[in-house]
């Protein structure tokens, strides 16, 4: 899931340990002009950019769409893509403004104008799609577009504006193939980005060809790309020791990841740091048992990360006790300071204290993919180790249908990833916990709704540490989820191929056009 970035103070810590160069230092094959077979276990849930807000869906929108801006890799700020400058308009952080390059197009051929970027933002807005990425643009009143100026007025401060722009939120699209109130049907898509889309197949494949009418950021678009998209992770490692793919990122089985060997001349492993996240969520609405805080605190209570870590995950992932990951600012442990061990006896307490019959019968739902069914049942073990909760464990084999469900309110709880869309806290707190929240819990509360429009306000976001940590005591307090853990990325690649260092660097970009081979 994703969105933004601005200067940060430590976020930076994690995105540069991916990258040092630039675009321009990409090795470039030659006699070789086969398609890069890249796998991974990420879903794509839809291919119009109005109507998902996931890691997979946006991981292929950044090579398939433009937005106004991007990321470089290494950089924590937004550059210029299909914009040739962008600034907020006088000090209150109110108004901002791009200016659209001249030499557009979509891949179709049809210049691109200031009224398509409008269009696009106001697809968003107006067809509210339960798993779109609207809650990104809370701040967000109109958008006008004069010329090759387009000018967006926001309802209220936000230094974070320029970041969820250049996420896959802000894809232009073209206003003559997408309609205005409905998300676009099929498989075609229509964007000015590095690749264009020439095969989709839904859960399998996705075929990727350079766009050679792109003009933007990108210096240089690498070699045709084949996607493989695999339901579980143990295929895609039997896809990757049959050298049916090239390239894996996002999930190889964690003990395959634990035993990897860095001296192995036959495979180039690149490891950076990430944000990317893993939340137990809690159905807070009216009917369901979870809608007491006592519940919630008593389940939250209950939770041994560490042996999830340890046990399922063989220490490729770090125990989380906080909203916000280690490497952003405002990280801290109000989890770890409430609950930091597994307390039977707590819980049991504050069940009894709030006249909580037991066992309290809870549905608990993940989608297949990862170690997800694994850590699912360790989950349920922990929560039904002292006779507290009884655990009806749902799996759902296709993303799409089990974030339906779950915005649906049909789980009680349920396991969710989240990948960072830009490094700044802001993406770990409007779009988890905040009114409207993309995970579709149904919790608000209005003081965390103050603290985040508060923390919007400041450019140097080192100023924001404080409010931050507020929030997260709140969310700590009433529970609306729980974290699991924060892990490490991966990208294995074949020793002829180049690029996979820059394939992915905690921004939400996946740059596809870095692979070459050798």
């Amino acid at each position: 899931m994703r969105s933004i970035r601005l200067r940060i103070l430590v976020a930076c810590a994690v995105v540069l340990a991916a990258a040092v160069g630039g675009w321009q230092l990409l090795a470039a094959g030659e006699g070789n002009s086969a398609p890069i077979k890249v796998g991974t276990t990420d879903a794509v849930t839809g291919l119009d950019p109005a109507g998902a807000y996931d890691a997979g869906s946006w991981a292929l929108y950044s090579n398939l769409y433009q937005s106004l801006m991007t990321f470089s890799p290494g950089s924590a700020e937004p550059v210029p893509d299909a914009a040739s400058s962008c600034r907020f308009v006088g000090q209150m952080l109110r108004t901002y403004q791009c200016e659209l390059r001249d030499d557009l197009t979509f891949s179709s051929g049809r210049p691109i104008t200031a009224e398509d970027v409008k269009y696009s933002f106001d697809r968003v807005m107006n067809i509210k799609a339960d798993v779109g990425p609207k809650s990104l643009f809370a701040s967000l009143k109109s958008v006008r577009a004069q010329g090759l100026t387009v000018t967006f007025q926001l309802s209220t401060r936000d230094a974070t504006f320029p970041y969820k722009v250049a996420t896959g939120a802000g894809a232009i699209v073209d206003r003559t193939k997408y309609p205005a109130d409905g998300l676009r049907e099929g498989d075609a898509v229509d964007g000015s980005g590095p690749y264009v889309l020439k095969a989709y197949e839904s859960g399998v494949s996705a075929a990727l060809e350079p766009n050679p009418k792109y003009r933007g950021a990108i210096g240089n678009v690498g070699n045709a790309i084949s996607v493989r998209y695999f339901k579980k992770s143990e295929d895609l490692h039997r896809a990757w020791k049959a050298k049916q793919v090239d390239v894996t990122h996002r999930q190889m089985p964690p003990a395959v990841v634990a035993g990897l060997a860095p001296g192995d001349p036959e495979v180039r492993i690149n490891e950076t740091g990430s944000s990317d996240i893993r939340n137990l969520v809690f159905n807070v609405r009216k009917g369901s048992p979870m809608a007491g805080r006592a519940v919630r605190q008593a389940a939250a209570t209950l939770v041994d990360r560490s042996g999830i870590a340890s046990s399922i995950y063989h220490g490729t992932v770090e125990p989380l006790y906080s909203l916000i990951p280690q490497g952003v600012t405002g990280h801290s442990t109000p989890f770890f300071d409430k609950n930091s061990t597994h307390d039977a006896a707590r819980a049991e307490q504050l069940l009894l204290n709030a006249g909580v019959r037991t066992p309290v019968r809870i549905t608990l739902g993940y989608a297949l993919g990862g170690a997800a069914r694994q850590e699912a049942a360790e989950l349920k073990r922990q929560l039904e180790a002292e006779d507290l909760f009884e655990v009806r464990v749902v799996e759902k084999t296709d993303w799409a249908d089990f974030q339906a469900d779950y915005t649906a309110g049909k789980f009680d709880a349920y396991t969710v990833g989240w990948v960072m869309d830009f490094p700044d806290p802001d993406n770990f707190s409007q779009p988890l916990v905040g009114s409207g929240n993309s995970l579709g819990n149904g919790y608000a509360n209005p003081e965390i709704d103050r603290l985040i429009l508060d923390t919007q306000q400041f450019s140097d976001r080192g100023r924001t540490a404080e409010d931050f940590q507020k929030l997260q005591l709140i969310v700590a307090d009433d529970v609306p989820l729980v974290p699991l853990w924060q892990k490490k990325d991966y990208v294995l690649s074949g020793k002829d191929i180049s690029g996979g260092q820059y394939l992915s660097d905690g921004t939400g970009v996946w740059r596809l056009w870095a692979l070459d081979w050798l």
